[in-house]
């Protein structure tokens, strides 16, 4: 039924606790004493669903978001509190952030939730630098949220952390990836989204599958009964990009029935705990129409017309099946060949500027390709349809993954757009199709501007930074790495444009950029290096990490606006 401990990468997820943590306070004074982990409360209060839609308070609710991982991490309440505030005056409604923080040794600086030391997990339950961090009395995240109108999506452990693994391997004798230590070494803990642990730091902890299933639901129960009765918390993400796959490689077993049933397992538990908020995958939403399901479904009955106005056409939702799939692949060649017969410019369909394609794409010129023949053992479809998961997740990063075989007669960044719109569309036509909402958890583009800070997330070496570029290939066509500023907000006006007409619940982007910071010395937020050479322990001239996707800085106005105006289109229901 389950991986072996090798296997974790995607399954497991560990983040076990010994500790015991108290309560959130407000829980305690809802129930006025009483032991009953189910108190009435007013449930119209709680994001909740109504077949494809979310609804709160009665009323249909859809949302743009961005991602703000960090945002637990930073150094005071008032930086905490600035960041909010900026992102409420953008319209944005939902922030998605780490509700995890793990080390393997305690840090002199900074946050960190959770030791994984010596085969113990322990919690760290400090109130300056640890879990009550999110919700102490005195200034909390979670009441801060609430008080810039903001819901928090919290995502309980993530896919990726590439730690330096002493040349352990699996039980297959796979030798594992090792965090890279020669260059991008002086990157502080938690600067890239990879670094705040999860499943594969857990392994190294405790080696031991049934060990490592237990811990995590351990830790599972302690965070969400916390935030039983907090208004502000949007759902509960098992995990960022579970798959079979991580820093560690899978086992030959992993398949899709794997993934989907461990989600099965750990969306049942949270509900048993907390009744009140939904549960969500947060996988990347790769699809496989024809793998074998465990929770089969009855479409639901056909929904109205989308109450966007939009000029694209929407796709009729049918059923997905391999078959259709390379039909209309097939179908959209034939449009743009005779597109561009017609214009007789070799450049198709027009856009501001040229982009060049990314190295790390994998080119997949026949077949179904990663994002729909189940290799990476998710099936979000199968996911959707367990009865404990609230609604659908996905995410959208063409600089990592391909969605699609590239057109040839199409420049890359049209490739690149169109692969987005047609997945957007897709996930919008599931949504249709299961009667449940779906969201983009995240989506982004590199800018030329960012390469040098760009990190995949499976690593922790930017391999555009000055010091990387010397080991890069002689094919000039790979550089610069990016797009421009322009084309990325062309990408991201029509992605959310085609969300809102495909009826996704929301949108969130990746990432948030903010500057003025509080900056100390062994923290995600650092100070900057004076001229002198001198590091100073403290300043206030931080900015929040970047894994190459923040908006922080050069185009930071546009793409704010171009969120702000999807956010307008969503009107509450009179």
């Amino acid at each position: 039924m389950f991986l072996s401990a090798t296997c974790l990468a995607g399954v497991f997820f560990t983040l076990g606790v010994t500790a015991t943590s108290s309560l959130d306070p407000r829980w305690q004074a809802d129930t006025r004493g009483n032991t009953d982990p189910t108190p009435t409360v007013d449930k119209s209060r709680f994001v909740s669903t109504d077949g494809a839609n979310f609804q709160v308070n009665d009323s249909n609710f859809r949302f743009i978001g961005t991602n703000a991982y960090w945002l637990p991490a930073l150094n005071t309440d008032e930086d905490i509190d600035a960041v909010l505030s900026n992102i409420s005056h953008s319209n944005i409604t939902v922030v998605r952030l780490w509700a995890f923080n793990d080390v393997s040794t305690i840090p002199e600086n900074g946050t960190w939730f959770q030791l994984l030391a010596n085969g113990t997990t322990s919690v760290n339950l400090n109130e300056t630098n640890g879990l009550p961090k999110l919700d102490r009395p005195s200034l909390q995240i979670i009441s801060m949220a609430e008080k810039h109108g903001i819901y928090l999506l919290m995502t309980l452990t993530n896919n990726w952390n590439p730690m330096p693994h002493d040349n352990i391997t699996n039980t297959t004798n796979t030798p594992m990836l090792r965090r890279d230590v020669a260059t991008n070494n002086s990157l502080p803990r938690n600067s890239l989204s990879s670094d705040y642990g999860g499943m594969d730091g857990t392994y190294q902890a405790e080696q031991i599958t049934q060990t490592i299933i237990a811990a995590f639901e351990n830790y599972t129960t302690q965070i969400v009964s916390r935030y039983v009765n907090s208004t502000s918390v949007l759902s509960w993400e098992i995990a960022n990009d579970p798959r079979c796959n991580s820093s560690i490689g899978a086992t030959p077993s992993c398949n899709t029935n794997t993934i989907t049933r461990w989600h099965d397992r750990i969306a049942t538990k949270i509900k048993s705990i907390d009744p009140n908020h939904l549960v969500s995958s947060g996988t990347q939403g790769f699809f496989c129409a024809d793998c074998p399901k465990i929770f089969q479904r009855t479409p639901a009955p056909p929904a109205g017309p989308s109450p966007a106005a939009n000029s694209r056409r929407q796709r009729k939702a049918v059923p997905l099946t391999n078959k259709r799939i390379l039909e209309e692949r097939k179908e959209a060649r034939k449009k743009t060949r005779a597109l561009q017969i017609q214009s007789q410019s070799p450049s198709g369909v027009k856009v501001r500027g040229k982009w060049v394609a990314t190295p790390t794409r994998r080119q997949e010129a026949v077949g179904m390709g990663s994002a729909f023949d189940g290799s990476t053992g998710v099936d979000s479809e199968d996911i959707l349809n367990i009865p404990n998961i609230g609604f659908g997740s996905f995410q959208l990063f063409p600089d990592q993954n391909q969605y699609a075989p590239d057109d040839p007669n199409l420049p890359a960044f049209n490739n690149t757009l169109q692969a987005g719109l047609d997945w957007i569309q897709r996930h919008g036509e599931s949504s249709q199709m299961f009667g449940k909402p779906v969201t983009l958890t995240g989506f982004g583009l590199v800018t030329q501007d960012n390469a040098p800070s760009f990190v995949p997330f499976n690593s922790t070496v930017a391999p555009f930074a000055n010091d990387q570029i010397g080991n890069l290939t002689s094919d000039l066509g790979r550089l610069p790495f990016g797009v421009t500023d322009q084309q990325r907000d062309d990408a991201y006006t029509q992605w959310l444009q085609q969300g809102i007409l495909s009826g996704l619940g929301g949108m969130i982007q990746y990432q948030w950029g903010q500057g003025n910071l509080t900056a100390v010395n062994g923290t995600p937020i650092t100070p900057a290096i004076t001229e002198n050479g001198i590091v100073p322990v403290q300043s206030q001239n931080g900015i929040s990490p970047s894994d190459g996707y923040s908006i922080a800085g050069v185009g930071q106005e546009a793409v704010q606006a171009t969120l702000q105006g999807a956010a307008q289109q969503f009107v509450p229901d009179a």
